[in-house]
């Protein structure tokens, strides 16, 4: 049955006969825009914590304990977000989805922007994590269904882009800025989605999986354009969801099945073994860190955020052009290779050696990781995740790798503050350890998944008897 479907897709969307894929329309670009607010304000609530730490921690008087629980506590709500974040999307569909996430994170913001106590924020920052656990796993599923196989990596890089673009912004105007009236600036683009998602059409594989036909092609045309041929696509949509449906089930239990082990373990390896590499603690401490290695704190992240820009924006590009396989395994030697330097440099001030040595060392590492994350380490697993998916499974088994996610997330960045207290040089090798892990593990059992259908994708890693 695999091989065979395999055969049928890759006829069916052969250059030659699926003229739709050589178009970018206006609503492609407008659905992409709307989707990437979200990856914008998630961006930004994630950069927040470095430059808003010292003026919230000498405001309300908190201690390094209870800022790590601030800082940390977004991955936490992370977690529920992603736990309710497929079931939400497949019964609701993926615009409703969006609303729902900007809701959480304009009270999130409200929370922190009139907060007089330090619990204010903590509940302000866990609803922006419910909201942000649910924006990671939204918006790459909607901009993948939407998009046509030959530029979906594009697209779906271009949004992240936005995300690094978000982070940038709050390091780079967040030291000069009070810490509430940044918050202001944060809540800004969840009011663009809100309104930009009336203007964008459904997702037309989940309009398929929910059985509306008509609105599948309705769905399609308005995306493709008005004179576009949307029928080969329509059908193999329509016929590979049958498929799907007619094969498997698709309670929450279903992903744990052999046959969906492959893209489900492809999904949760990536996602852990990136986290563990250490980017949550680093966006979220960068400034303490710069300040330990003897770096300006202002200077180092401004560098930082202004320097990853360029590079988050190679990534477009370099998602389609060298694939998503080999951009990740060229982006995680590079991060292998900051955490690495930095470890040195804090390795060599243990030792009491050069200050300037220490502080070069560090400032560099923590640049080459932060640029080659952005350029396809961090966003790259999204959109191969979804790529990956059935849509039978896609609801639970998304959810589950953005639990994943998050909880990884949540661990790194609240047990960052004590463990670098402990040994600053220790946590970097442990950092540089797992990016070269992800190295390893894409050259072992990711495929490249550039110029396919998502049902090509899907029917090739999957075992459907």
């Amino acid at each position: 049955m695999t091989e065979s479907m395999d055969e049928g897709l890759l006829d069916r969307s052969s250059p030659s006969k699926a003229s739709w894929e050589l178009h970018v329309t206006a609503s492609i670009v407008l659905s992409s825009s709307v989707a990437s607010c979200g990856y914008f304000a998630y961006g930004f609530a994630v950069g927040y914590a470095s430059p808003a730490q010292s003026g919230i921690m000498d405001d309300l008087g908190l201690s390094i304990a209870e800022y790590s629980v601030f800082a940390s506590i977004m991955t936490f709500g992370g977690m529920i977000g992603a736990l309710i974040s497929g079931k939400v999307a497949d019964i609701f569909g993926r615009r409703v989805t969006m609303w729902l996430l900007d809701l959480f994170f304009i009270l999130g913001w409200c929370s922190i922007i009139f907060g007089k106590r330090a619990w204010w924020l903590d509940a302000g920052r866990l609803l922006m994590g419910v909201g942000s656990g649910i924006q990671l796993y939204v918006a790459p599923i909607y901009m993948s269904e939407v998009t046509p196989k030959n530029i979906r990596g594009c697209l779906v890089a271009a949004a992240s882009f936005t995300l690094t673009l978000g982070f940038s912004l709050a390091y780079y105007i967040g030291n000069n800025m009070n810490w509430r009236t940044l918050a202001l600036v944060g809540a800004s683009p969840c009011f663009i989605q809100l309104l930009g998602l009336f203007f964008i059409p459904e997702s037309p594989r989940w309009l398929s999986k929910i059985g509306l036909d008509k609105e599948v092609e309705a769905s399609l045309q308005r995306l493709r354009g008005g004179n576009a041929d949307i029928s080969t696509e329509a059908a193999e949509i329509k016929d590979y969801t049958k498929t799907v449906q007619q094969h498997s089930g698709s309670k929450f239990m279903d992903m744990f099945s052999r046959k969906y082990a492959r893209p489900l373990i492809v999904g949760t390896g990536l996602m852990a073994l990136v986290q563990f590499g250490g980017n949550s603690a680093i966006s979220s401490f960068a400034s303490s860190v710069f300040r330990a290695a003897g770096c300006s704190a202002d200077s180092a992240s401004r560098v930082t955020a202004v320097l990853q820009l360029p590079f988050a924006a190679m990534s477009i590009i370099l998602t389609e052009k060298a694939g998503r396989r080999l951009l990740m395994m060229i982006t995680s030697a590079g991060a292998c290779l900051g955490c690495f330097l930095a470890a040195l440099g804090f390795l060599l001030k243990d030792y009491h050696q050069s200050a300037e040595l220490t502080s070069q060392m560090v400032f560099t590492g923590i640049l080459l990781f932060s640029v080659f994350f952005t350029m396809g380490m961090g966003g790259t697993p999204w959109i191969i995740m979804s790529e990956i998916l059935p849509i039978n499974i896609k609801g639970s088994a998304g959810s589950f790798i953005a639990l994943v996610n998050c909880f990884t997330s949540w661990i790194v960045s609240y047990a960052f503050n004590f463990l670098f207290q402990w040994n600053a040089a220790g946590v970097f090798f442990l950092f540089a350890f797992f990016c070269g892990s992800v190295l390893v593990f894409i050259a072992m059992l990711v495929p490249e998944t550039k110029g396919r259908t998502l049902e090509e994708i899907q029917a090739s890693m999957t075992l459907l008897k």
